[in-house]
This record gives structure tokens, sequence and C-alpha cells, in this order.
């Protein structure tokens, strides 16, 4: 195995700037890999950062995987996000690549690495116990992007229990099967949608005015609405139409809110362990849950990163906690 092509290390000394790129020569496999660790271990210190040489190491490693083929390093955020790019072969079970024991080393590679299955879950394990990330990614055109960070992954925001009621969603409700008010045809029925007619045309015979600005109550019930300012969204207040004495009410049709979840989550043996562990500890970790439910801590941060972008945890501190959300699929 021999080092054919140069690696690029790209410096984002200023995030307006195009980058400054310091390039390591091919020379022997053992060589090579060992200067690169080092350049942009000096480089990502240099900017402030604070990812440490052996997890640095660990992933420059990684590029022996891809043969060498266009290695590129890419370093962000004052030294404290480094983006490892190649154009190898890639990786298609990421998951799996980090799992301990899991490699896809030959024999000629062994000669210059351990190639025992530890750099990636090594690396991801320390980053996120330190409150960072390892995140992989497909490559443009092929090969793999490894990103190392000590932000976190970014949580979205945790959905609340939906809204029961009225209030779910802006009025979309249609009118029941009602009679209409003494002295017209029994058995004649309102429309099935709201009457909304153009500002200006004359409504049929019967039906109520539309009217501009604060409306009075019309008779059985009918909404109150309120025309909004200039340029704002009209909000129409979805209360439930009264029925007339001697009919049953109409019930509203549930409508949970934008970014609710609908049903309840779709939860794997591993997430429903961790709801498990968490009914009888507030918090947990992937270290916590490694050292009681047995596994590795990647595998562990995985599951708890999927719980948190469905709602059902959220990040504290370090560690995770159930969401509101997360303590209803309890019950």
């Amino acid at each position: 195995m021999e080092v054919s092509t140069p690696a690029r290390i790209a410096v984002y000394d200023d995030a307006a700037a195009a980058p400054r790129v310091v390039m390591v020569e091919p020379k022997d496999v053992r060589s090579f890999l060992e200067e690169i660790t080092a350049t942009v271990n000096r480089l990502s210190h240099e900017q402030g950062g604070t990812i440490p040489f052996m997890v640095i190491r660990e992933i420059v490693e990684n590029f022996i995987h891809a043969y060498f083929k266009a290695p590129t390093i890419t370093i962000l955020d004052g030294g404290n996000t480094i983006r490892f790019s190649d154009q190898g072969p890639g990786i298609k079970q990421k998951d799996l690549a980090l799992e301990y024991g899991t490699s896809s080393a030959t024999e000629e590679m062994k000669h210059y690495i351990r190639g025992v299955g530890s750099g990636l879950p090594y690396a991801q394990q320390y980053m996120v116990d330190k409150g960072g990330s390892l995140d992989i990614e497909d490559n443009l055109g092929g090969g793999t992007v490894v990103t190392i960070s000590t932000h976190p992954h970014e949580e979205p925001p945790a959905p609340q229990a939906p809204m029961a009621g009225a209030y779910a969603q802006p009025y979309q409700q249609q009118w029941p099967q009602q009679s209409q008010p003494f002295g017209q045809a029994y058995g004649q029925q309102w429309p099935t949608q709201p009457w909304q007619q153009p500002y200006g045309q004359q409504a049929p015979a019967g039906m109520p005015q539309q009217q501009t600005g604060w409306q009075q109550p019309q008779p059985y019930g009918l909404p109150w609405q309120q025309q909004a300012p200039a340029g704002m969204p009209t909000q129409q207040q979805p209360w439930q139409q009264a029925a007339p004495i001697g009919q049953p009410a109409a019930q509203q049709p549930y409508a949970p809110m934008a970014g609710m979840p609908a049903a309840t989550p779709q939860l794997n043996e591993r997430s429903q362990a961790i709801l498990g562990f968490l009914s009888a500890h507030e918090l947990c970790g992937p270290t916590d849950l490694a050292n009681a439910l047995g596994g590795s801590n990647a595998t562990w941060s995985r599951a708890l990163q999927d719980l948190a972008s469905q709602g059902v945890v959220i990040k504290d501190s370090q560690k995770y906690r159930l969401t509101g959300y997360g303590q209803s699929l309890l019950g």
C-alpha cells in the first residue's frame, strides 16, 4: 500500500474569507498518517480548539480505508469542529461502523493500524461524553465525511402534549345538521361548510349577512369573529356551535397542533428499555444505560438521540430526561 496524493488541510481563520490550505505531501503510510495527525492537532489548537490528539488520530487513520483518495481536513469554529472527508468506497452501514469490533481493515492495512474496529466508536464515545458529537455522512460523488465537534447535536424543540378541544387549530369545522329557526321549513339544513361570503356580496335569503369589524353573536351559537389589523392573519375562534333545544351538541373532531406528534411513536426494544430505565431514574446517559443494560455507549447514544428527535426525551446538561410527552407514554 502506498500514498499517491497529498492531504489538504483547510483552516478557516475567518469565516468571511477563503481558508488557508496546508499540504501534507505523500510519503510512506505510517509517516503520512502521523504527519497529518500532528499537523491537524497543531493547527486546530492554534485556533483555540480543544479536541485531543488521540481523537484526531483515530479519525485520520480511517483514511487508510479510503486508500488515501483525496484526503481533506477542514478546521472550523475556532478549531472546535473538524471535518475529515475522502473519495474512497464510502461506508454503507454507518451505524455498524460505530460499534466496537466491526472493521473493514485488510491484513495489509493492519501493518499500519490496529484494525480491530475501535477507532470510530472510541472517538464518538469520547466526544459524546464530553458534550460533543460525531457524525458520519456520504461525501459528494462518493466517499465519506466524518465530522467531530465539541458542540452537541442540535436538539429539536420538544413537542408539548396536544391541546384537546377547540383551540387545536384555526376553525375548520363543518356545521352539524340542524333544523332552522321557527318559521322555516322543517328539515332544512345549514350548509356543510361555515358561511364565508366575499366582502360586499349579498347573502342568500335567510342567511346572516357578513359584517366587518366585530360581529355580534348570531342565532344558534354562530362563532364570534374579529377582524385583525391590516397585515395580520385573521384568527377565527373555534367556539363549538350550540345546538337547538332537543338536539345533541356537535363534538369537534380532534386536530393536533402543527409540529405535534399525531400518534404514539414507533418504539423499538432499545427505546422501550430507555423508557423503562427513565421511569425509575430521573436522568440517564449512554454510560448509565450501557452499565445497566449492556451494549456500547455509541449504540445507546444513537437511541437517545432518536428519542430526542421524536420529542420523547430532552437533553438536560450532559444527560437526558423525559419530556411531558415522554411521561405520557409511560401511563
